[in-house]
């Protein structure tokens, strides 16, 4: 069966149909197609022609003329547009004609950097001619490395090695920095937060070099549609670009499907769970033939999903490997392979995270399914651009989960389809990280009086600083590094953590095997002790978790439940930098604060039925994290108009609506910040409901927030008013069962008196 026959089916089918809010048709997308550019080597024009490319898209030649005319531009187009050739072309063409001249690809994982590679190389191959291409990573061998160094003409690699592999050791890379012609940044809407403000700081160093070995480098920079990709360019690589952002790629006719499970529970508000809708949708297209991709958002849920549709597929030997799952975690020669195995069309379907959102070419999917709102709409549309890849109809079901957010989504179909997408936001000049870069730039080349770390400021301040801390030496006119560490080893990029924890597999004592890998932050909540890890929907108990070590051992096991655990989290103040009177005579405040998080049990829950079967506890060391945070405090007079659990409830259900107004008016994930109430605050000593940054030091979503407080608390008046329920929803200010029968009026109430 074909997409076009299953979506007649569907149409229908009644009973699909009953919980479908809107079913939106893309129409097709002619491409628009111009010649190729004069200021092209001739030498490539033949070879693409082979591969059936006899002109170029629009926004192709448009990026090409603006490289050529010596700017720097970022192209904005959705996915598979083709941007790779709006940088491989003119990369290319200025080494055919300069054998000296140098690139650096710099791409935000490994597997998008293999992926690249091997294009670059059939063209490289096709041509027959000496242009080197490396990868470099953390996987070249040692004995290549030299190599790289010295004849390397593209050198391919990502933000954590650029920082901690070839910055600090740039004496030995003199071939590449002299020769620096175009630095190439692909999928620059990931960089936000704090990967995004590290990279900034990283690209700082990076100028700061080529400036000293006399090159000039071109920034070439591609994004996925989001709202500021200008801003995002300018701000990442800190001078003005040329966007381009004419996409003249074709695109065929795609379905969209917007699915709102059945209400289970009328007076809660409860609808049938989202992970076994997923899996109905998921496993009809399986059987329908049509190879899909099915994307969650979490790791458990990739590996619930995956055990569910390869129990769908056994053959009698027990196989399953039509059917895969795509995460974090697992190795790299894993993740390959089931890349390969997308593309040859022998995997029919895969269950992933958001790794898969990236560029990499896993082929033409002809389905998407997406368990839950992403996050945001430039997520949402990555997810779904995965599907329907070259010119045949495709099919993307959104399937909305209880959470309050993906009820929004869902109930205004045309947020999601007219929306401009987020902004991606970043702080290059988050103290906490431009300190960390400025050592290690010091460390990679003394700073002289007076210079400026690319447009940073207070350099001055800091250079001062640091030579009163005995880490840099003030002699003759230059600031010399004199501490003894190396300073990039000690920091990340994506987080405030350095070092990830290794899974190893001890099922076979006489065998161990590393199966995978997770960051600091996430392991407390997986990999407790008793924990049932998944992978590739096997089942592990957690034996041991060894925390000063970073490993974790694990055991097959075959047992019907899973695991899910609970964070306690506690803030405590440490600066106040604003505050203002707020309507109710209440003090609305910027500052920063402490973020402690703890995990103290965990939950069993049965696969299917998905009840409770019991608890275990967790003994693992707290983590702080110190962030930017605003928050609203209730005067006393306001609060004194409820009893204690009344007002617990109504502040609830305000922390309930921000938590959907926050993400959409921030323009940002939901992941990214974080809003909580509490009824006696230890910050303030009165009830307070707190917005603040998910990432130490903040990357200015809370400022913002400060700056929109009253718009913040209007809209969730709204939402609470627009809605039909009585005393509460998922939809809303939470379901009734939790803010209790007088949570949605007290909050209402309580918002009236805050937007007076």
């Amino acid at each position: 069966m074909n997409v076009d026959q299953l979506a007649d089916q569907l149409r229908r089918d009644e009973a699909f149909m009953e919980n479908v809010v809107r079913w939106e048709e893309l129409p097709t997308r002619p491409a628009r197609y111009v010649p190729f550019p004069d200021t092209l080597d001739a030498r490539l024009i033949p070879v693409l022609e082979k591969r059936g490319i006899h002109q170029l898209y629009t926004h192709q030649a448009q990026s090409i003329a603006a490289t050529a005319a010596g700017k720097d531009v970022v192209v904005v187009t959705p996915t598979a547009s083709g941007k790779t050739m709006c940088y491989n072309l003119p990369v290319l063409s200025a080494i055919l004609q300069n054998q000296d001249a140098r690139a650096l690809y710099l791409f935000p994982t490994k597997a998008l950097s293999a992926d690249q590679v091997s294009e670059l190389y059939e063209l490289i191959e096709a041509m027959d001619v000496d242009i080197k291409t490396y990868t470099y990573d953390g996987d070249t061998p040692g004995a290549a490395r030299k190599a790289v160094r010295q004849a390397g003409h593209i050198v391919v690699t990502n933000p954590d090695m650029l920082h901690s592999g070839i910055l600090p050791h740039h004496t030995k890379w003199v071939k590449l920095f002299e020769n620096l012609r175009y630095i190439v940044i692909d999928e620059i809407h990931t960089y936000r937060g704090v990967f995004g403000s590290n990279l900034a700081n990283v690209l700082r160093r990076l100028m700061r070099l080529c400036a000293f070995y006399g090159s000039h480098p071109q920034f070439i920079l591609c994004s996925a549609t989001i709202a500021n990709p200008k801003e995002l360019a300018e701000t990442l690589i800190g001078r003005s670009v040329e966007m381009i952002d004419d996409n003249g790629a074709p695109m065929g006719k795609r379905h969209f499907v917007f699915y709102n499970p059945p209400v289970v529970n009328r007076q809660l508000g409860i609808r049938k769970g989202v992970i076994p809708v997923t899996r109905d949708i998921a496993s009809m297209l399986l059987k329908c033939g049509i190879q899909a991709i099915t994307f969650a958002k979490s790791r458990l849920t990739v590996e619930v999903l995956t055990r569910y549709l390869k129990d769908l597929v056994r053959d009698p030997l027990g196989n399953a490997g039509r059917v895969r799952g795509y995460r974090g975690g697992y190795l790299p020669t894993e993740r390959r392979e089931i890349e390969r195995g997308l593309r040859a069309g022998k995997i029919d379907a895969v269950v992933s995270t958001n790794a898969l959102e990236l560029g990499i070419d896993i082929g033409a999917l002809d389905a998407c399914v997406m368990c839950g709102y992403p996050g945001t709409i430039a997520s949402a549309w990555q997810q779904a651009g995965r599907a329907g890849r070259r010119k045949d109809t495709s099919i993307i079901f959104y399937i909305a989960s209880s959470a309050a957010i993906d009820q929004y989504i869902v109930s205004h179909p045309d947020y999601f389809l007219r929306q401009s997408p987020e902004n991606a936001l970043l702080n290059p000049n988050n103290l906490y990280i431009l300190l960390s870069h400025f050592k290690c730039s010091a460390f990679e080349l003394p700073f002289e009086d007076g210079e400026s770390f690319g447009n940073a400021p207070g350099s001055e301040e800091l250079l001062e600083y640091l030579a009163d801390s005995s880490i840099l030496r003030h002699v003759d006119g230059r600031y010399h590094w004199s501490a003894e560490d190396f300073p990039a080893s000690e920091i990340s990029l994506r987080s405030a953590a350095s070092e990830n924890f290794v899974i190893v597999d001890i099922t076979d004592p006489a065998h161990h095997r590393v199966i995978g890998e997770m960051d600091r932050y996430t392991v407390p909540m997986l990999l407790h002790e008793n924990a049932i890890y998944m992978h590739e929907a096997q089942q592990y108990q957690v034996e041991k978790l060894d925390f000063d070590a970073c490993k974790a051992f694990i055991r097959k096991v075959d047992v019907g439940y899973y695991t899910d655990a609970d964070l306690n989290v506690s803030l405590s103040l440490l600066d106040v930098e604003q505050q203002q009177e707020a309507p109710g005579g209440g003090v609305c405040a910027l500052g920063e604060v402490k973020v402690t998080t703890l995990v103290t049990m965990f939950k069993k829950i049965r696969f299917d039925t998905h009840e409770t079967l019991g608890f275990g506890h967790v003994r693992l060391p707290e983590t702080d994290m110190h962030t930017t945070a605003m928050w609203w405090t209730l005067s006393d007079a306001l609060a004194a108009r409820f009893s204690s659990d009344t007002l617990k409830n109504g502040m609830l259900a305000i922390a309930n609506l921000l938590r959907i107004v926050a993400p959409l008016y921030l323009m940002c994930s939901p992941q990214d910040v974080v809003v909580v109430y509490q009824v006696k605050s230890p910050i303030t000593d009165q009830p307070t409901i707190i917005l603040y940054d998910s990432c130490p030091g903040g990357i200015g979503l809370a400022q913002k927030a400060y700056g929109m407080q009253r718009l913040l608390l209007e809209k969730a008046l709204q939402i609470a008013r627009d809605c039909s329920c009585a005393k509460g929803c998922p939809s809303c200010v939470g379901p009734e069962g939790e803010i209790g029968e007088d949570g949605k009026s007290t909050a209402m109430l309580l918002l009236k008196e805050l937007t007076r």
